[in-house]
């Protein structure tokens, strides 16, 4: 203890302001010495501290130095870290490279390097606790029209988010290389499915083959005219990924879903009820008009309370508050992560969602380009896919070939900008029944019959962009009875239904 004393002495007196803030410079020089007498060190404890976490400034470097030689398989010792701070002038203040050897001489025994790792983290994250706390009182206390309380609490409860979920309040820069260790995890996961999936599955095969499955900090638009079914397709893929849900030890180490995923789903449109009585007409196969009217036989009703006994276990929320300004769906949405986590999240429909009140009182395309802009960095946050569902214009119509297309977007030019994926969901079946000839018309009839023989029970999901991957059209089958879309069986696969 004598030899951490004597290093403790060369350093130089704290500002007394700085005294104030919690931490532990002898901790931090026993962990750095551990991992100059033994790299293996470093291995136990690179997942719990990070350089910026340490409150000396050399230390940090110290740290930083000896990280990217350990990553390298090289020596990171006294030795060989000294060509890198002959030039340091903090180290210089602590007797120069002499500092690195002493550390060393007083290093602790490697197996409590995780408690002190530990403490090293837990003393930043309090750092940055307080910076927050001191942040949010000086902006409270400075009356400023432009910074509504309500707008402040959104804010201050954003970053103590950031604070909880990653130990730093601010990002910032990342290197290169831990970007492309990121994408080679990524790759490594979909290689160990057998080649499938990078993201979370629909469960509908050839929209995950296209898409690659629901890729985190993606957001994903699914757009189409009124009775398409936009909310159906929504509610099947939430049902799917909800009911695929396993939890288990993911490949980084952390707990979390390794199947499926817990979703969060906003109805703006419809009440919670209405939606979960859509999602178990699919799961029961019984009508949801039948639910509604409880027209139901003996058969159908047990199939219908067997299907909401299996559901309630399915990790599936919904909101179904009116009205809700963007700033609100990313509160929630952080508080339902922190509670019960979040894989994806589901939002219906984007116009019916709120701008802030400045942006509303300009024109509907600056809303709707904040609101775009807010759901995208929702998805970057929290790491999730977010998928929104969006109302085409009604230029569609008019036209003769009625397959939707980018530019049918309503205020289409943020939307397309600032999503990942842009899906139409189109049904040739719901404009070719409204084109029935009289009865009179014989021939008329006979060819129309043959089209809608084709079309039924078909419907598309035209891919209009995607930058992770090729643009297209995937085929689905549809019942309309039960709301469901379900995987279509290709001639050459023989009979039988897809799903």
């Amino acid at each position: 203890m004598n030899e951490v004393a004597k290093i403790r002495t060369d350093l130089p007196a704290a500002a007394p302001e700085a005294d104030t803030l919690p931490h532990n410079i002898e901790a931090e020089q026993q962990l750095l010495g551990a991992i100059l007498t033994n790299n293996d060190v470093y291995d136990r404890i690179a997942s719990t501290v990070k350089s910026e976490h340490f409150y000396d400034p050399v230390h940090q470097r110290i740290y930083e130095k000896s990280a990217a030689r350990i990553q390298k398989n090289a020596l990171a010792s006294p030795v060989t870290l000294k060509p890198f701070f002959e030039d340091d002038d903090g180290l210089k203040e602590l007797g120069g490279p002499a500092y690195l050897v002493r550390l060393a001489g007083a290093a602790i025994s490697a197996y409590a390097a995780r408690d002190y790792a530990q403490m090293i983290y837990d003393l930043a994250v309090r750092r940055e606790l307080i910076a927050l706390g001191k942040d949010i009182s000086a902006k409270a206390a400075k009356v400023d029209m432009a910074s509504e309380p309500r707008e402040q609490i959104v804010e201050a409860e954003q970053r103590l988010y950031k604070l909880g979920e990653q130990g730093v309040a601010e990002r910032g820069f990342q290197s290169f290389l831990k970007a492309v260790t990121d994408a080679v995890n990524v790759a490594n996961a979909a290689y160990q499915r057998g080649g499938g999936l990078a993201g979370i599955s629909t469960g509908l095969t050839d929209l995950d083959k296209k898409l690659g499955g629901l890729h985190e900090s993606d957001l994903l638009i699914l757009a189409g005219r009124p009775s398409m079914g936009k909310t159906s397709l929504a509610t099947n893929i939430a049902f799917n990924v909800a009911k695929a849900y396993k939890r288990g030890r993911k490949p980084d180490g952390h707990e979390g879903a390794v199947e499926g995923g817990v979703v969060g789903f906003f109805s703006l449109e419809m009440s919670a009820e209405q939606l979960a009585a859509r999602i178990l007409s699919e799961a029961s196969e019984v009508p949801s008009e039948q639910i509604r009217r409880g027209d139901m036989t003996e058969t159908e009703f047990r199939r219908f309370v067997e299907a909401a006994k299996q559901l309630e276990s399915c990790p599936l929320y919904i909101d179904d508050t009116p009205a809700l300004p963007i700033s609100q769906v990313a509160a929630r949405a952080r508080r339902l992560k922190r509670t019960h986590g979040l894989d994806v999240l589901m939002i219906d429909y984007l116009q019916l969602l709120k701008g802030s009140a400045k942006s509303s009182e300009g024109n509907r395309v600056q809303e709707v380009s904040e609101i775009t802009q807010g759901l995208k960095a929702i998805a970057k946050e929290l790491n999730i896919p977010v998928i929104a569902l969006s109302q085409l214009s009604r230029q569609v119509e008019s036209r003769e070939d009625k397959r939707p297309q980018l530019s049918d977007l309503r205020e289409s030019g943020s939307i397309e900008q600032d999503a990942d994926v842009v899906m139409f969901v189109y049904r040739d079946e719901y404009y070719k029944e409204r084109e029935k000839p009289g009865d009179h018309e014989l021939e008329k009839m006979a060819a129309w019959q043959t089209v809608m023989e084709q079309v039924h029970g078909k419907a598309e999901v035209i891919i209009g962009k995607q930058r992770h991957g090729p643009i297209g059209s995937v085929e689905l089958s549809f019942e309309g009875r039960f709301t469901r879309f379900g995987n279509l069986a290709k001639p050459w696969q023989g009979d039988g239904p897809g799903y």
